[in-house]
């Protein structure tokens, strides 16, 4: 039979049979994310035993399999867990299949729970580690507690679950250039993705901000660009920095910690594309080896700490100092040659990306050097400059055994031959690179930028638009038009401008990345919000056992501000989750379910100074108490409001 008939007709039968599991009542969901192929639950759930025997095969790759396993039936549960290569009689059976089966594919896998024990069958040992995800998730929350907890049934539903993921390309990315993260954070934040069935972490390495990764023999990139003077408050706001104040805020991964990341990573099937942001966004570098820049003076550059230097104008991006490699300095290219060449070393994977986005070119335009080159090489306008200079660090990058990467910006002027476009100004450039038969991964502003506000700007900390949980779900990585092969996958952006530590990251990324992970692994077919919703939930649950950090914003309302022509002003409410219960004051109290109930738009009182909002849920309160004044309300009513795109 045709593969892709079978693995169709597969499908089908198993979105048959789900459907009919969820139809059966008086069984709690199953709450599995990104959601499986197909679930089929049976009556009767089964019981760990006290001591429980894994069976599974003896291979360096089943090491992190086996360590989650162990870890979670022991540590919460105080059973004695043994492991034992093809054992007869055990609770868990972690087979690999001497036959390669078509349907599931490298990482796919079939996991059942019956009464004689759980068994995962899996083609290759990533198949084993994303059912042995699912099956921690059948188990109750508390699973995955780091201490025993007394007084639960450790039991899971009767099931039967075939699955494998919809993309081999599923990310985050993690920009530790503008607020850096020590290895061990990157490795915390790795172990929270691989639960969820990420296989990619993309670092965003190096910026206008710090240079993160040693380059031995460029030694200067991290003894002065990896730091700069320390802010709070909102970036792009501060004032610049004194003379005086210390330069000693921030840091970088030699390369012993780049090799102790990747394998990190490598242990839970997950690999790291590592990006060196050129030839924009490099001040870092430039403050560390001026020469490279194209404008006299950039000798007294240093590095940014948040200051306000780049306007972004409907005519283009115009810098107030050149943070430009310069595409006519032949040094450039040897600089870029001793960089690409240490990383394909220190990452295995075999992409690299560098950058490509936000060039300002208005220093370009006074240089006499890139003026000359233009001339050289016939070319017409900047952006072909750009492109010279993009097709110039592919042959490096390809050089050295890897396949180059770019945001979408690459595509103006010219798009190198063989590269691999990521669209992130809208869906558009991914369209169009996919028309030009290359590679893209799906990565749009609109529906994938975790440093995006969760919600409503009057509680979050604000950044310059809003993305939804809501809208993050809705999002299909293929578009119409294109070839589905050319899109090999889709990820998520977290940048850190206004991400200072640890929980906030947290805090940014969860429950979001659910959903990403969600469109990246399961058929669109099988999306529903309601029952998403309903998993994410649980799965709060499970955060609050493991003290991780999530943004409940998805239980607060969305505000629609509007100015009536008799000048009165009207708002209404919106929910994402549905039966959700709103009530509202205008006295200046705090309402509870005692209080009015939103049923329609609200008409502000003339002399009323805010209104306080409060959701409810099955009687009890379940956001945030939120506070509007009416002040901010007069002044997004006169202006576009904060929306979701």
């Amino acid at each position: 039979m045709n593969h892709n008939l079978k693995k169709l007709l597969g499908l089908i039968g198993c979105c048959v049979v789900a459907l009919q599991s969820f139809g059966q009542s008086g069984k709690e969901q199953i709450a599995i994310i990104p959601e499986p192929v197909s679930i089929t639950q049976h009556e009767g759930e089964y019981v760990l035993p006290k001591n429980i025997v894994i069976s599974a095969p003896h291979s360096p790759e089943m090491k992190e399999v086996i360590t989650t396993l162990r870890e979670r039936f022991s540590v919460p549960t105080g059973a004695h867990v043994s492991v034992l290569g093809g054992a007869a009689s055990s609770a868990i059976k972690l087979v690999l299949n001497k036959m390669a089966d078509t349907l599931i594919g490298k990482e796919g896998y079939y996991l059942s729970v019956g009464k004689k024990g759980i068994v995962i069958r899996a083609n290759e040992p990533a198949g084993l580690f994303y059912g042995a995800q699912s099956l921690v998730q059948l188990f109750p929350k508390e699973i995955v507690s780091s201490k025993r907890v007394e007084g639960v049934k450790w039991a899971a539903p009767y099931v039967d679950i075939t699955d494998y993921p919809r993309f081999k390309w599923r990310g985050l990315m993690l920009d530790v250039a503008r607020h850096f993260f020590t290895k061990q954070e990157v490795e915390q934040y790795i172990d929270n993705m691989s639960k969820y069935k990420f296989n990619i972490l993309h670092m965003h390495l190096t910026d206008d901000e710090g240079w993160r990764v040693e380059i031995k023999s460029l030694p200067r990139l991290t003894t002065v660009g990896a730091y700069n003077v320390k802010k709070v408050g909102y970036f792009g706001t501060f004032t610049p920095p004194g003379p005086d104040e210390p330069r000693d805020y921030g840091g970088f991964y030699t390369q012993q910690d780049i090799k102790e990341i990747v394998q990190y990573a490598k242990d839970r099937f997950m690999n790291i594309l590592p990006e060196i942001d050129m030839p924009g966004h490099s001040l870092a570098a430039v403050v560390a080896y001026p020469e490279l820049s194209c404008t006299p003076g950039a000798d007294k550059y240093q590095v940014r700490s948040g200051e306000h230097f780049m306007n972004f104008t409907k005519a283009g991006i115009k810098a107030q100092i050149d943070n430009t490699l310069c595409p006519a300095n032949e040094k450039v290219y040897v600089f870029v040659d001793k960089v690409v060449g240490e990383l394909a070393k220190m990452f295995p994977f075999g992409y690299i990306h560098m950058g490509g986005d936000e060039c300002a070119k208005n220093f370009w335009e006074q240089s006499d050097s890139v003026k000359a080159l233009m001339q050289r090489e016939n070319l017409k306008t900047q952006e072909e400059g750009q492109a010279y200079f993009e097709k110039r660090v592919e042959k490096i990058v390809e050089s050295h055994g890897k396949k180059f990467l770019g945001w979408d910006e690459i595509l103006e002027g010219g798009l190198a031959p063989d590269a691999i476009v990521m669209s992130w100004r809208g869906v558009k450039g991914g369209i169009q690179a996919a028309k030009m038969g290359h590679e893209v991964v799906m990565s749009p502003t609109t529906y994938q930028y975790l440093d995006y506000m969760n919600g409503d700007p009057i509680i979050e900390p604000r950044v310059y638009s809003m993305l939804r949980l809501s809208k993050v779900y809705s999002y299909n990585p293929v578009p119409d038009s294109v070839d589905s092969k050319l899109i090999i996958g889709t990820q998520a952006n977290l940048w850190t401008e206004q991400v200072y530590n640890t929980r906030h990251m947290e805090y940014m990324t969860w429950p979001r990345a659910f959903a990403v992970s969600e469109n990246a692994w399961t058929p669109n077919a099988r999306k529903n919000w309601n029952d998403f919703v309903g998993r994410v939930e649980q799965h709060f649950g499970r955060f609050d056992e493991a003290q991780i950090k999530y943004a409940p914003s998805m239980y607060d309302p969305g505000f629609t501000i509007k100015m009536r022509p008799d000048s009165v002003l009207e708002v209404e409410m919106q929910t994402e989750v549905q039966g959700l219960d709103m009530y509202y004051s205008f006295d200046n109290s705090f309402p509870d379910n005692f209080y009015p109930k939103y049923t329609a738009p609200l008409l502000v009182p003339k002399d009323a100074f805010q209104l306080r909002v409060i959701t409810y849920k099955d009687g009890k309160p379940i956001g945030r108490m939120i506070t509007f004044p009416v002040s901010e309300m007069k002044k997004r009513a006169n202006r576009r409001g904060y929306d979701d795109e």
